[in-house]
């Protein structure tokens, strides 16, 4: 019941407040932290990749360590608090809302005058890393939804899991393994490229954090959107993304939508159907919100189940299965007692 009030207030929160501003955002703070490693360590590329490997394991443990402390510390003024304070951890490591409202604002760009289009070429920068120039309005909302449905599971499941399946034995640690994945996602996206050798192991490490929320995000996406064969259909595309990952939810919503979902020269995903017209991005959208609940119904779900099997076992305190009251032979209806 705790998790499941946990994730409800920090979607809440997202819901209604959004990110705080880059000031007070603890993400933007370890992006200034990550800065001065973004450089050239050696004139090799070799011994560029090996200077990553220690910033991939280390830069994740900082938010890691600041989060345990701070829900550790309001934990030793009151239960409440930390109750509290693991939700904001929660809160700060999500980022749904203001992610869907620049893709609603690039859409609605691309329905409006030249100057409008412009602006859409200009806002789909924050969303999608590539020349937009000479895009199309339909191709700018192609990348603006490619990027809503990565982002489903960039900016939400991969905290919300890891947290969910935690916070039924310690609140510190689903705070810090949220921030540890964060820490993940940061450095994936500041040094992750190809261009950037330092990066590689950073990249790596993504990959590899990101493979269950990635598909569990083509769940809910299927799910969100009523059409549950659709992640049978995004199989045949998954894989086409040079990512091992984002090709998930991104071809599942492009078949639970009947859309084709392209970046020129790198991927077509569902390419029998057309580009998405400007109805179709709406409602990829509202697709995308539901899915976010949905993720957090199959997080609280498995959350419970993995707390259910480690009291069976004894991992940790709690009655096992088996003893359960309502598990247990009744008495015949003769055997109870009857009134007087």
């Amino acid at each position: 019941m705790t998790t499941a009030i946990l994730l409800a207030v920090a979607l809440g929160l997202d819901h209604v407040a959004g990110e705080p501003r880059n000031a007070f955002h603890p993400v933007a703070w370890l992006g200034r932290l990550i800065a001065p490693l973004d450089r050239e360590w050696s004139e090799h590329e070799h011994f560029q990749r090996l200077a990553g490997v220690p910033i991939a394991l280390a830069v994740p443990l900082v938010p890691a360590a600041a989060a345990a402390g701070f829900v550790l510390a309001a934990t030793a003024l009151s239960a409440l608090a930390g109750i509290g304070a693991a939700a904001l951890v929660l809160w700060l490591t999500i980022s749904l809302r203001s992610l869907l409202e620049l893709t609603d604002e690039v859409v609605r760009a691309t329905a409006g005058s030249a100057a409008e289009l412009e602006t859409a070429r200009d806002r789909v920068r924050g969303l999608i890393g590539r020349d937009t120039a000479s895009l199309s309005p339909a191709e700018l909302r192609s990348g603006a939804l490619e990027s809503a449905a990565e982002n489903l599971a960039d900016g939400l499941v991969a905290t919300l899991l890891p947290f969910a399946l935690l916070a039924p034995f310690s609140l510190p640690a689903a705070a810090a393994a949220a921030a540890w994945v964060k820490g993940v996602n940061t450095l994936d996206s500041m040094l992750g490229y190809p261009s950037k050798p330092h990066g590689t192991a950073s990249a790596r490490l993504d990959d590899f954090v990101m493979w269950v929320p990635a598909r569990l995000s083509a769940v809910s996406i299927a799910l969100g959107a009523g059409a549950p064969l659709a992640l049978r259909h995004a199989a045949a595309w998954a894989r086409t993304p040079p990512s091992p990952n984002s090709g998930w939810p991104m071809a599942t919503l492009a078949c639970a939508l009947s859309v084709r979902l392209r970046k020129r020269d790198v991927y077509d995903l569902n390419p029998d159907a057309e580009l998405p017209a400007l109805e179709d991005s709406e409602r990829a959208t509202s697709v995308i919100r539901v899915a976010a609940v949905v993720s957090a119904v199959l997080a609280l779900a498995l959350a419970t189940g993995v707390a259910v099997l480690a009291a069976q076992f004894g991992i940790v305190d709690g009655p096992p299965i088996a003893e359960s009251p309502l598990l247990q032979p009744q008495p015949a209806l003769a055997e109870v007692a009857q009134w007087p």
